[in-house]
């Protein structure tokens, strides 16, 4: 396995809500829907004691919330927010603006990922842009290659402190052929929170209040919005634990809540289905989601600045939710590996052994 050096290292290069992908195999590649499912059900309790007793000592770690089968078999609040009181997501923000666009284009709002995006924001394109701008495509902001000069890390401040957030991030110059390398980049992310605004007319508040926190019953508050009004796409939602854990759930289900069908049928699979790849750390990355491999199992993965994760491992059933505080600490670059740690060598183990009653 890769050292965790290039991980830290990215996670150092970061700032203000981005977020990166943790270390995988090398040479190995993700799959979806490929390995045979574990027959084992639950948790294995005493391993599931151990977990607990290692969160309890990552001073960071807020929460864990593991789910097994669609039941909800552990709940450990250690410090911090009470489980169903929202909390800023950061990043994993990205993996929940990714379910409104498939939405949008199983409702025809959208034509789907090879749609170009210039004619949707024609009004904040510069006069004498890049032809190039006129390539990008919707799944190419989803997959972090629209070849735009990113607006996250050293970029930032500037960005978010422009009078026009769309207009500036069409404004940066291309490092990258659209289509080409992955460029993380949040700009990239909230110019599709602006095309949902302006192609259903409503908000991307609005609409993820419709689509998603109604039918799963999940509280969903308004986040920040940029000068025009336009809700920040891919960073700084609101979602407590709970709701998060139950998002997590909807995917494992392939889109599917309580028998109805939320997200359209394949978009699961597209969304996780790797099209680039981190510079930093090597992982795989779909549309607003990160994937590695871990404990033996493909996982598919949401991550917010700091250590607020999402990990699904389809092969176990099994979904798990990390809530961190992520403000600034002297031992912030051995968290988040070590939340990984806690997956690959606590969760997962636990439920391959499986157990007969759940975790206190």
């Amino acid at each position: 396995m890769r050292s965790w050096l290039a991980f830290v290292a990215s996670t150092l290069l970061f700032t203000a809500g981005c977020s990166e992908a943790q270390n995988k195999t090398a040479g190995s590649q993700p799959s979806v829907g490929r390995e045979t499912a574990i027959a084992t059900r639950g948790l294995d309790p005493a391993l599931m004691a151990e977990v607990r007793k290692r969160a309890d000592a990552l001073p960071r770690l807020q929460a864990v919330l593991v789910a097994r089968h669609g039941e909800t078999l552990a709940e450990y609040r250690l410090r911090g927010p009470a489980l169903d009181q929202p909390v800023n997501i950061k990043s994993a923000s990205k993996s929940v603006l990714s379910a409104l666009v498939g939405i949008a284009i199983g409702r025809d709002l959208l034509d789907g990922p090879e749609q170009k995006i210039a004619p949707l924001l024609r009004a904040d394109i510069p006069q004498g842009a890049d032809p190039r701008i006129e390539q990008i495509e919707i799944g190419h902001l989803l997959s972090m290659q629209a070849g735009l000069g990113r607006t996250s890390g050293p970029n930032y401040g500037a960005w978010v402190a422009s009078p026009n957030w769309v207009r500036y991030a069409l404004s940066r110059p291309f490092a990258a052929e659209p289509g080409g390398e992955m460029l993380y980049s949040t700009g990239s992310s909230h110019l599709l929170s602006a095309i949902l605004t302006r192609t259903s007319g409503r908000s991307t508040h609005a609409l993820a209040q419709e689509w998603l926190a109604e039918p799963l019953g999940i509280d969903l508050p308004t986040w920040p919005r940029d000068p025009q009004g336009i809700y920040f796409g891919g960073n700084d939602m609101l979602m407590s634990p709970r709701a998060l854990l139950r998002f997590g759930e909807l995917y494992r289900q392939d889109g599917v809540w309580q028998g109805r069908r939320i997200l359209p049928e394949g978009w699961v699979a597209q969304s996780w289905r790797p099209r680039t790849t981190s510079p930093w750390s090597g992982n795989p990355y779909g549309y607003g989601w990160f994937s590695q491999r871990s404990g033996g199992h493909d996982v598919h993965f949401a991550w917010g600045y700091g250590g607020q994760m999402l990990f699904i491992v389809p092969a176990l059933d099994l979904t798990v939710v990390m809530i961190s505080d992520p403000s600034p600490h002297p031992r912030a670059e051995s968290h988040v590996p070590a939340l990984a740690q806690l997956l690959a060598t606590g969760i997962i183990p636990a439920a391959e052994r499986g157990g007969t009653r759940p975790t206190a």
